[in-house]
């Protein structure tokens, strides 16, 4: 009565982790860090002196996110 519902020999092996390099991680850390400041550009600060692109295309398609995230724009 005092034995178990699992035998010891069907036990399944713990799977190993195995770390990532800081050289695997570093591209594409790289790569999502610019594209976070192209995003937070185009959502701060797209209009006015600083604007890449002329109209105010831009601002009316992010002007919900601005508000969002506490930018001000009116």
């Amino acid at each position: 009565m005092a034995q178990s519902a699992v035998s010891a020999s069907s036990a399944q092996p713990v799977p190993e982790i195995t770390p990532i390099s800081l050289k695997a991680i570093a591209p594409w850390a790289l790569f999502f860090g610019l594209l976070m400041l192209i995003l937070l550009y185009f959502i701060g600060a797209e209009q006015g002196a600083t604007a890449v692109l002329s109209g105010e295309g831009v601002h009316e398609w992010v002007h919900d996110g601005r508000h969002l995230l506490g930018f001000p724009c009116h």
